[in-house]
C-alpha cells in the first residue's frame, strides 16, 4: 500500500483518538489532520487535499453528508468513508458515493479490509488514467506509454523487445526519447512522479 494522506472528522474526541490509534498501525497512512468541527473540516479538506477522509455522520450544525456535498461543490473529490455508530445511515452513505461505511467502534480487521480495497481501487484507477496523463503532459506516443507500463512491471529491455516484437535497440531508443521528453534521469524517477 502506498502513502495515503487522510483527514479524520468527528465531533467526538474519543472516537477521533481511537481511529487515529488504529490508523497508526498502518505504515501507509499519513494523518494530515484530526478535526472536530464541520466548519473547520471543509476548510481543511480544501487546503490539504487528502486522498481519503474518515467522516462521522452526526455532528452539530452540519452532518457528514452536508460536508461531502459542500466539498464536492468545490470540485474537490477525495474518497469518503463514513464512520458512525448508527447503521441506518449505510444506504444514504452509499447513495452519497461513499467508498465504505464503518460502524463504531471501528474493528481493526474491517479497517484493514477497507484500506486494502481502497489501495486496489486507487491503483486500478492510476493504471487506467496513466496513459492519458503521460500523453497529455509529456507528448508521449502510445508506444512510449506502453513501454513505461512494462518497465513499471519490472520488465527488462530484452523482455519488452520480445513482448512488443521489436528489437532491443528500438526499446533503448524509446527509453532515451522518453527521458528526453520528460526531462527525467530515469524511467523509475518518472514513475515516482506519477
Amino acid at each position: 500500500m502506498k502513502n495515503i494522506n487522510c483527514i479524520l472528522i468527528d465531533d467526538e474526541t474519543e472516537a477521533l483518538d481511537r481511529l487515529e490509534t488504529l490508523l497508526t498501525k498502518f505504515d501507509c497512512i499519513n494523518i494530515l489532520a484530526k478535526i472536530d468541527t464541520p466548519d473547520k473540516a471543509i476548510e481543511s479538506i480544501v487546503e490539504l487535499n487528502p486522498n481519503l477522509i474518515f467522516i462521522d455522520v452526526e455532528m452539530p450544525r452540519q452532518n457528514g453528508f452536508d460536508i461531502v456535498k459542500k466539498v464536492r461543490e468545490q470540485n474537490i473529490n477525495p474518497t469518503f468513508i463514513f464512520v458512525t455508530g448508527y447503521n441506518h445511515y449505510a444506504i444514504k452513505a452509499i447513495r452519497n458515493a461513499a467508498f465504505d461505511f464503518l460502524l463504531k467502534p471501528v474493528d481493526i480487521d474491517e479497517l484493514k479490509d477497507t484500506l486494502e480495497r481502497f489501495c486496489k481501487c486507487r491503483e486500478e484507477k492510476r493504471v487506467t488514467e496513466l496513459p492519458e496523463k503521460l500523453i497529455k503532459e509529456y507528448s508521449l506516443t502510445r508506444r512510449e506509454v506502453e513501454l513505461i507500463q512494462l518497465i513499471a512491471e519490472c520488465k527488462t529491455s530484452k523482455e519488452i523487445a520480445e513482448l512488443l516484437f521489436i528489437s532491443k535497440n528500438t526499446v533503448d531508443t524509446h527509453r532515451r526519447n522518453i527521458l528526453e521528453k520528460t526531462g527525467k534521469k530515469s524511467i523509475m524517477e518518472l514513475l515516482t512522479f506519477l
